[in-house]
């Protein structure tokens, strides 16, 4: 089947009723987007907070408490800064711009740089096990990804390649053309996949007694992740030429340190397998 003979038979994204504003009373409005932000912060915090309540938790209570705030900053300046770094660096040309973030335009990679920078400054300034709380964080973190993947789509940006697939989706912004849901590809992969991913070695094994494992588990799965859905991920308009010239899209180069990165944290993680003091409480874990 060729695009022609697709495309009278592809979903038309606007007969799916989406609207990227949740919240419309008519002086004020909420998106989808910003629900997505929200609701991956306050339920990842929730899902800190019961981990934290197992045997050798590696900070207590009130570092949660601190790390939303440094964690919500992490986020925003580092996804932005990464968006307008790697993704839109004309933007510097006009640097009241980049406080514009109604505009749209979030990096991961810069988002992720920014939680792991706050990350860094609480362990330094609370004297805990950097790695550690790498790990219990990494935890949450799908569902973050999870969402924000699935306000993508409710918005209609970050489409995918041309395609006769029959859950082909015809974008407003897309042109007459089928493509992938590339959205969705990542909102599942990046969100309840990884979370079980996730969930069975810090509840089914002693990962979390060997710093740095599930942190490295979280990388190398986001970074396979990221790295496959792009093939099938239209590149960024302004990184079109870039991505026939490497031959990978931006997102693809991205994704290789975090790969790196992940291989070598899950290789080496029991060689840093130490007794574990609990934070929080009495109870040690050998």
């Amino acid at each position: 089947m060729t695009l022609a003979d697709a495309a009278p038979h592809a979903i038309e994204f606007t007969s799916l009723g989406l609207d990227p504003v949740a919240i419309n009373l008519g002086f004020f409005t909420i998106k989808w987007y910003s629900l997505a932000y929200l609701s991956g912060i306050l339920i990842g915090y929730w899902y800190l907070t019961v981990l934290l309540r197992q045997p050798g938790a590696p900070m207590a209570r009130r570092h949660a408490d601190d790390f939303v705030f440094y964690a919500t900053l992490g986020i925003i300046i580092g996804g932005r800064l990464g968006y307008v770094i790697f993704y839109g660096p004309e933007i510097f040309l006009h640097p009241l711009d980049i406080f514009k973030l109604w505009n749209g335009g979030m990096s991961l990679h810069g988002g992720t740089v920014g939680v792991l920078l706050a990350i860094w400054w609480m362990a330094r300034s609370n004297k805990l096990s950097f790695l550690r709380v790498c790990d219990y964080i990494a935890c949450c973190v799908p569902f973050g990804l999870g969402f924000g993947r699935i306000a993508n789509f409710i918005n209609g940006e970050l489409w995918g390649k041309p395609t006769d697939v029959p859950w082909a989706i015809i974008f407003p912004t897309g042109g007459d053309v089928p493509r992938h849901p590339s959205q969705l590809y990542e909102a599942a992969l990046e969100g309840p996949i990884m979370f079980a991913i996730l969930a069975f070695f810090f509840w089914k094994t002693d990962a979390r007694y060997q710093p740095g494992k599930l942190f490295g588990i979280a990388a190398l799965t986001y970074g396979a992740a990221r790295f496959g859905v792009e093939f099938f991920r239209e590149a960024d308009a302004q990184l079109m030429e870039f991505a026939q010239r490497t031959g990978l899209h931006m997102g693809q180069w991205l994704s290789i340190p975090m790969l790196l990165l992940g291989v070598y944290l899950i290789a080496t993680a029991k060689g840093r397998r130490v007794r574990v003091e609990a934070t929080a409480g009495t109870q040690s874990v050998s």
